[in-house]
């Protein structure tokens, strides 16, 4: 009984265990789209990419031109009841946006 015991032990060990170690998973890295732009400036090529990329307003690269007032309608609405109520496209609008989307998690 003994020896019965030990062999479904050994057959249970064998069997359940992994044939190679698992790959070391690693933290996703954030996507340059999710990253903040520390150095760019509020109105820029760079942040209106931030933005947009944040907000998903183009699609595949299709859109309305950043910093329109098609487009900034667009980030507008997407914030919804946290849009700020800064007349739309100004510098406080883009300063009240920048310091929203850096307070609030990436979609």
């Amino acid at each position: 009984m003994r020896r019965m015991l030990a062999l479904l032990t050994v057959a249970l060990l064998v069997g359940c265990s992994p044939s190679s170690p698992p790959p070391e998973q690693k933290p996703p890295k954030p996507q340059a789209a999710q990253v903040a732009p520390d150095n760019a400036a509020l109105g820029s090529p760079g942040w209106y990419d931030w933005v947009d990329q944040r907000l998903h307003i183009s699609v595949d690269g299709h859109g309305p031109d950043h910093g329109s007032d098609e487009w900034n309608h667009a980030v507008q609405h997407k914030l919804g009841q946290e849009a700020p109520q800064s007349p739309v496209g100004s510098p406080q609008w883009q300063q009240a946006v920048d310091a929203l989307l850096r307070a609030r998690p990436a979609l």
